[in-house]
């Protein structure tokens, strides 16, 4: 049974995005053990799992000469990792390796975790992990918490209906001030 878990960078106020949607603040650091930390952390295996928002915003940058120059590794790994992205309006995906799903997401997770296969991971796409945490899909959250307040913005857990306990398996600091945490759901 395939796993689904989330790694999102978060701010210490909660938002994973600013209020148009910008992410950049969560890649601007000059810290050699985070990024070392982000590079091993793309050498995992599975299959990787977009938002149309999210899907687009990488598309347009990991393939691209300035990303596989600033994050070598990283840029590799995206590109050649297996990729799905839900979504009602897209009409192809062209990144390397990507597989357009138009369905019911809930309903393909749960197909998906019941085969045998890889691991899933969903970076950034808070409406995806708000709509998965709801259903009780996601099995662990990987948040990297950074030293910055936004005061707006949008949560990953926008629009939950239901409350959420988790349990804290691992943590780790970083000298850049970001603070990694892993929670299982299962709480």
């Amino acid at each position: 049974m395939s796993r689904l878990s989330v790694f999102n960078n978060i701010t210490l106020d909660g938002y994973f995005a600013d209020q148009n949607n910008d992410m950049s603040w969560a890649h601007r650091n000059t810290d050699p053990e985070w990024n070392e930390f982000v590079a091993s952390n793309a050498r995992g295996e599975g299959t990787l799992v977009f938002g149309r928002i999210t899907y687009q915003m990488m598309a347009g940058w990991w393939p691209t000469p300035p990303a596989i120059k600033a994050m070598p590794e990283v840029a590799e790994k995206m590109n050649e990792s297996p990729k799905m992205v839900f979504s009602r309006t897209l009409d192809k995906a062209t990144w390397n390796n990507t597989r357009l799903v138009k369905g019911d997401l809930a309903a393909e997770i749960r197909k998906l975790k019941k085969a045998p296969g890889h691991d899933m991971v969903i970076m950034g796409s808070g409406t995806i992990v708000a709509q998965l945490a709801q259903e009780g899909l996601i099995d662990e959250y990987q948040l990297a918490v950074h030293p910055i307040v936004l005061g707006r913005g949008r949560t990953l857990f926008d629009g939950l209906k239901d409350k959420k306990s988790l349990k804290l398996t691992k943590t780790r600091a970083f000298a850049n001030g970001t603070v990694f945490a892993c929670y299982d759901a299962a709480g």
